[in-house]
């Protein structure tokens, strides 16, 4: 590989790093290549990618950027195993993935800036689909706003009540924490001043 094409190979991985929400790394040594064809499939299937490059060239790809923990974990034959939209999906795929056995061996990866442990990869295996979070994340939504509904279609006087009862809990919390401030020292009085007209005669006879 001459200098321009190595130069390529780093833009591009570059791209896909600056796209890429996920990114694994993982021995691949005594895999068949119908295997890796097989893996890339169900990858490409959730938006997903494996990535075999040099190690140099990942290393120039991910300095800088949030992915820079993987640098360490580039030693030996590794590929990189991206994930574009969905890293639940993505971590399925790969702890799912039997055929390989142990020769297919996640060692460590960054998400969302964070570097993970495999541990973390295979506690992320086990959630939900993102289609089933986001129902229940809709759910959740969607459990205030019809107790607010009701609440806004009965008699005014119920919702005076919540709004009076939040303004006293909002009032509770300030009282507290004004006792909690020391005070500032009182002000003189105007009373307290000296009247003009009340001080001492000097004794000499007015003009």
């Amino acid at each position: 590989m001459n200098k321009q094409e190595k130069t390529s190979e780093v833009e591009e991985l570059s791209e896909k790093f600056g796209r890429a929400r996920m990114a694994l790394v993982s021995e691949y040594q005594g895999m068949t290549a119908g295997q890796a064809t097989e893996l890339r499939k169900r990858l490409r299937a959730v938006r997903g990618e494996l990535r075999v490059a040099k190690n140099t060239l990942v290393r120039r790809a991910i300095k800088g950027t949030s992915f820079s923990a993987l640098d360490d974990k580039l030693t030996g034959p590794v590929g990189v195993i991206l994930s574009f939209e969905d890293p639940v999906a993505v971590a399925k795929t790969v702890t799912s993935f039997k055929e390989a056995g142990d020769k297919l061996k996640l060692l460590s990866g960054v998400l969302a800036g964070q570097a993970i442990t495999v541990a973390d990869v295979q506690a992320l295996a086990t959630l939900p689909p993102k289609e089933v979070i986001l129902a229940q994340l809709l759910g959740l939504l969607q459990a205030p706003a019809s107790q607010l509904v009701r609440l806004l279609n009965e008699p005014g006087s119920a919702l005076a009540r919540v709004i009076d009862a939040i303004g006293k809990k909002n009032g509770d919390r300030g009282g507290q924490s004004a006792q909690n401030e020391p005070s500032a020292p009182a002000e003189p009085s105007a009373q307290s001043e000296p009247d003009a007209s009340s001080e001492p005669s000097s004794g000499e006879p007015s003009a």
